[in-house]
């Protein structure tokens, strides 16, 4: 696990649908300047492997904080079907 001396600024996580039958799960973060590259790729890398996140967008910004958006295929469960006897 990451130590920052800071948490992120600002998350929020957002749902939407990008194409039929699929469905994602977006969380945007935004994260201070004083984080270094290598403890960025660090929290992203422990995001992808422990909450199944993957990277959709990385925006850097020239005072240096950095917007990130994350997003995950959200996997719905089919409703058995009971036949009756």
């Amino acid at each position: 696990m990451v130590r920052m001396s800071r948490p992120p600024i600002h998350t929020s996580p957002r749902r939407q649908a990008l194409s039929p039958g699929v469905e994602y799960e977006f969380e945007r973060i935004t994260l201070s300047r004083q984080l270094s590259r290598n403890v960025v790729a660090r929290l992203l890398t422990d995001r992808a492997e422990h909450g199944g996140w993957e990277l959709d967008r990385l925006r850097m910004f020239p005072d240096g904080t950095r917007k990130v958006v994350l997003r995950r295929k959200i996997i719905r469960q089919a409703r058995p079907t009971y036949v009756a006897l």
